[in-house]
């Protein structure tokens, strides 16, 4: 349920989920080059929020991309193939005959293994199922608050190693995989390589510090073994995607979604099957994790 905003904005309006963690965002037109004053605000909504949707919003793939350029020079997308003249935008599409798992089926902040992760993503919706094909957020800031001052203090030593080879690895998901997908993924022995990042990241705009680590993307601790890193990301992983701190985000047409890959994990829930579903995505490149 939205509820009235916390904070009062001059050009936009902003209506935060009860716990101030994702919001709905109207009063502008993102089809064309936002006023200073007006990008400045959204940025704002989104330093607060994490989560920001954008309703009623039909975009072209330039208009998209145009908007994404507003908010921050593109990231890169390995291993999944973009849409023909536009190397930035992929098309995360599902046929209604297709019994592939559905894309993104797994907590995880986009691209975590690079060295630079995305500090956001968007996300426009074309073709939107009748059934099913939410997207669930969960607010790994609030999740780290919320530990004890003991385990803040042993997590904040520590660094998690991230990999992409789970997913697109030579002996991955993906390449194991038998189903026809329409996506084309591109499965690579570059998903293999590994890189760490502190466990416990601060976010380079609120300073805010959040739990940066994913079932999907998280390979262990380093320094640990793999039975002490299993029993220590597990609880991590079971409290941070706790109910308290998830927001189900429901689907409309022409809907932009944009969310925050520094503080948030996020998973694409199924349910539509014999539908089909179209997404345009982009991504905002980030910083090294601190």
């Amino acid at each position: 349920m939205l509820t009235a905003s916390a904070a009062t904005y001059r050009h936009i309006q902003v209506y935060p989920q009860d716990e101030g963690f994702g919001a709905e965002v109207v009063g502008v037109d993102l089809s064309r080059p936002l006023l200073p004053e007006v990008l400045s605000e959204v940025k704002d909504a989104f330093a607060r929020h994490s989560v920001l949707s954008f309703p009623d919003q039909p975009l072209s793939l330039d208009q998209l991309e145009a908007f994404t350029l507003q908010i921050g020079r593109f990231g890169v997308d390995p291993f999944i193939a973009p849409m023909p003249g536009h190397p930035n935008v992929l098309e995360l599409r599902r046929e209604p005959d297709e019994k592939a798992t559905n894309f993104g089926a797994g907590w995880h902040s986009d691209w975590s293994f690079q060295a630079e992760p995305p500090a956001a993503t968007l996300l426009h919706s074309q073709v939107v199922p009748p059934v099913g094909g939410d997207t669930l957020f969960a607010d790994c800031a609030r999740a780290y608050d919320d530990l004890s001052p003991g385990m803040k203090t042993m997590l904040g030593r520590l660094k998690a190693v991230h990999s992409a080879g789970f997913a697109y690895g030579t002996k991955g998901v993906f390449a194991r995989e038998t189903e026809k997908r329409t996506m084309k993924i591109i499965v690579s022995a570059e998903a293999d390589k590994s890189i760490t990042h502190p466990l416990v990241r601060t976010h380079p705009v609120t300073g805010r510090k959040s739990l940066f680590i994913s079932p999907v993307y998280g390979n262990g601790l380093e320094g640990f073994s793999q039975e002490e890193s299993r029993a220590i990301l597990g609880f991590l992983f079971q409290h941070m995607t706790s109910e308290a701190y998830v927001y189900r985000h429901k689907w409309k047409p022409n809907m932009l979604l944009m969310w925050d890959n520094r503080c948030t994990v996020h998973f694409a829930e199924g349910g539509y099957d014999g539908h089909l579903r179209v997404m345009h995505r982009t991504t905002v490149a980030g910083d090294t994790p601190v």
